[in-house]
């Protein structure tokens, strides 16, 4: 499956090759150094911020970001889907839609996992470049991973879990929707599903917007 991340390369003449990175979002510092400008920044009382989410390189000559679309900030608490990347040690490394994996104790799985394991999980921790521990697993077998924009998770389950229940009653799937913008499905009707949810984040910024998704699972002409 592909995970659809999508950067923005560097104007001319940055050096992409620097090592050190750093995660920004909007209003982030970027730096206080003097630096040629490149995109995505912006000058306030002499100081350099980011005006998107995404990467910049401290140590370059020029101060720019990398914006980055479809890609997930753990928090907190959040529930995720993710695929086991690899054993370790004492645990797994978890892709989570993230910039970098998450990690799984071993001590918090009831089961051995292997390697491209389907699981849901909630964030234990987050650290200050935004790596994320894992605790409260589950496994899933068999079903399909959808991949939608973070952004429009919220949107996706509804007020108190309303456009989930749409979702759910309208095509016969179980599905769990991850806050890091990965959905399983299993059963059902998975490609009425995938359509009602491509509308919902075309659309998320509408009024009245369960009704009409509501009526689109009822194979109604939705204008």
């Amino acid at each position: 499956m592909d995970n659809e991340i999508q950067a923005v390369a560097p104007q001319e003449g940055a050096k992409a090759e620097h090592k050190k990175k750093m995660i920004v979002v909007p209003g982030d510092l970027v730096t206080e150094e003097r630096k040629k400008l490149g995109q995505h920044v912006f000058i306030e009382d002499g100081k350099v911020y980011s005006d998107a989410l995404g990467i910049t390189y401290p140590d370059s000559e020029i101060a720019y970001v990398v914006p980055l679309a479809g890609v997930y900030i753990p928090q907190r608490d959040d529930l995720i889907v993710g695929i086991i990347e690899r054993e370790t040690v004492k645990g797994y490394m978890v892709n989570i839609n993230s910039i970098y994996p998450s990690y799984l104790s071993a001590d918090k799985c009831r089961d051995v996992l292997q390697k491209a394991s389907v699981v849901s999980a909630k964030v234990d921790a987050v650290n200050e470049i935004n790596e994320a521990e894992l605790f409260d697993v589950r496994v899933f077998y068999g079903g399909e991973i959808l991949s939608v924009n973070p952004s429009k998770v919220p949107r996706i389950i509804g007020k108190n879990g309303s456009m989930l229940l749409v979702l759910k009653e309208g095509t016969g799937c179980n599905l769990l929707v991850g806050r890091n913008g990965w959905v399983w499905i299993k059963g059902g009707d998975v490609k009425k599903l995938a359509d009602a949810i491509k509308l919902i984040e075309s659309e998320a910024h509408l009024d009245n917007l369960t009704v009409k998704v509501e009526a689109f699972l009822k194979g109604k002409k939705v204008n």
